[in-house]
């Protein structure tokens, strides 16, 4: 077998951080852009929804007809372990199939050319990542595995119930990544707000904080993925209070009518949602993201219009609009009153240029402000814009910001925090001057 690479990671910041354990258990292989040139590919697929499942399929397929001959193509992931008794009996394009729980023994897989699924999710503890797309972020993984039942998620039938790292294990991981000159940091999981509850501890996230204020380097800090019933106002509170981790709430609410967060099974209701955003809504410099679902089986017209003022009205950062998808093995999928597809589809246009102007409004409101920006590289725009974001801002998801100053004496360095005034909003982008170049 050769030592040339490509390796493709689909879905979430999640399944990015298991294919950077794969690619730092084959640090001997040499990676390549070019499939057809490849020896080894690999696919981390994602298995939470149908279009993720499809683009998950479609992309093993098309990269099987360009492969070489003598190749080995590996399908990896949450489709992988969720259909793994269907893909092996219908994708013999596939040589070795593994699940969630085997990334870091993918080289044991490789020399030995067999399929293999582990009984438990993979934690990263003690694996070493080759961390991708940033010289000074990285998303680090809290946990695996939901004990929320949501009637729509099929998550916890294929990665289990809540399974949290060890505490000293995240601290060390986010030490051995500082001494990289890695110094801003994104911690994610399913629902982040259970963190070390399944290890009787209610308030884990309160004291990750604690830990991580302790390890010299770290910059800048966010946590992704609040769950309403298993956040509280003493949890936000340690948030504001810390020097590290951004008033950054990114919390997926799904929807705002009680009779329909009932239906959905989310374990909470309308007044302790309202509660919690709007008191993340009043803490300085606060940046609110959340995500809704349309077309649930049951949702009326009225429901929907709910959610639709609410979102026009709250003041929203930016929102994440999700069509609701069928899913076998979820309680919605067994629910009478299913909602048409053309229905979901315009309903998810409707709600999504609400979230477009919630964005644009959100942008507006930073024209003249002074804020930190990291600056990512050069732009795709023109040669003499460089691509930046605000450092509150999680990576790729939201904005970019064009710095458009170069005059100054000194040439401004990729992956360093820096003062800048934001000018004006061109299109859905920003633009700054940098202050103190």
């Amino acid at each position: 077998m050769g030592n040339k690479l490509h390796i493709v990671s689909l879905g979430c910041t999640k399944n990015l951080v298991d294919t950077e354990v794969m690619m730092g258990k084959l640090k001997n292989f040499e990676l390549t852009d070019t499939e057809s040139e490849a020896d080894v590919i690999i696919v981390n697929t994602c298995g939470f929804i149908d279009a993720a499942k499809e683009e998950s399929v479609n992309t093993v397929l098309n990269l099987h007809e360009t492969r070489k001959n003598d190749s080995l193509l590996v399908m990896a992931g949450c489709l992988s372990e969720r259909y793994k008794e269907e893909l092996a009996a219908d994708m013999p394009e596939v040589d070795i199939f593994t699940g969630v729980g085997d990334y870091d023994h993918i080289d044991e897989l490789l020399a030995e050319k067999k399929s293999r699924f582990s009984d438990e999710v993979f934690l990263i503890d003690g694996s070493e990542r080759v961390v991708t797309g940033s010289t000074y972020h990285a998303y680090i993984k809290l946990s695996e595995g939901c004990n929320q039942a949501c009637s729509f998620c099929a998550i916890p039938s294929f990665k289990g119930k809540l399974n949290s790292r060890n505490l000293d294990s995240i601290a060390k991981e986010v030490e051995g990544l500082v001494t990289k000159g890695y110094y801003d940091f994104s911690f994610v999981s399913q629902d982040s707000s259970s963190y070390l509850r399944d290890q009787n501890i209610k308030d884990g996230l309160s004291l990750l904080i604690q830990r991580i204020e302790l390890i010299d380097g770290v910059k800048s800090a966010r946590i992704l993925y609040l769950y309403p019933s298993t956040t509280t106002i003493s949890l936000l509170k340690n948030i504001a209070k810390s020097e590290i981790f951004h008033n950054y709430f990114d919390m997926p609410i799904q929807h705002i009518n009680d009779e329909m967060l009932h239906i959905m099974k989310r374990g909470f209701g309308k007044d302790k949602t309202l509660e919690l955003l709007e008191f993340m809504r009043k803490l300085p410099n606060s940046f609110v993201r959340t995500s809704f679902i349309v077309g649930h089986p049951r949702e009326t017209q009225e429901m929907f219009d709910e959610m639709c003022e609410f979102a026009t009205s709250f003041g929203f950062d930016r929102i994440n609009v999700f069509s609701y998808s069928d899913e076998e093995t979820t309680p919605a999928y067994d629910m009478s009153e299913k909602i048409p597809d053309d229905t979901i589809a315009h309903r998810a246009q409707i709600l999504g240029d609400i979230a477009s102007e919630c964005a644009k409004k959100s942008l507006q409101e930073k024209i003249g402000a002074t804020v930190d920006i990291i600056i990512d590289g050069e732009s795709d725009e023109h040669e003499y814009l460089l691509s930046a974001k605000e450092s509150i801002w999680a990576p790729e998801i939201d904005g970019e910001i064009y710095v458009n100053d170069r005059s100054k004496d000194e040439d401004l360095e990729f992956g360093i925090i820096y003062k800048a005034t934001i000018t004006e909003l061109v299109g859905d982008i920003l633009t700054a001057t940098v202050d103190n170049a």
